[in-house]
């Protein structure tokens, strides 16, 4: 059997770090990205986050604010500093 033949691909792992670019990301996968990222950083330990949505007109802000405010690992979120990301930026704060 040929790479070819293989309907998907094994998952690429990403290292889990405290911040998270979602700009590769196809916008209907974000709330999953979102979802799954949350998940590892709570296993990792960390208890901030960045989740990097970029400025644009807000759709991928809100969709990553909705799938942080569904979520029972968040304890709150809120824009990220100037110096962070400012409104192009989220950090959620992660129960501990």
């Amino acid at each position: 059997m040929s790479d070819d033949d293989v309907p998907f691909p094994d998952p690429v792992t990403i290292p889990i770090e405290d911040a998270l670019d979602l700009h590769p990301f196809l916008p209907g996968e974000i709330p999953e990205v979102v979802a799954s990222y949350l998940e590892a950083a709570v296993k990792a330990g960390f208890h901030e986050v960045r989740l990097i949505h970029g400025r644009g007109i807000g759709v991928q802000r809100q969709r990553v604010r909705d799938t942080l405010a569904r979520s029972s690992l968040v304890e709150r979120f809120d824009d990220a500093p100037a110096e962070r990301g400012g409104w192009g930026a989220t950090i959620a704060w992660l129960k501990r």
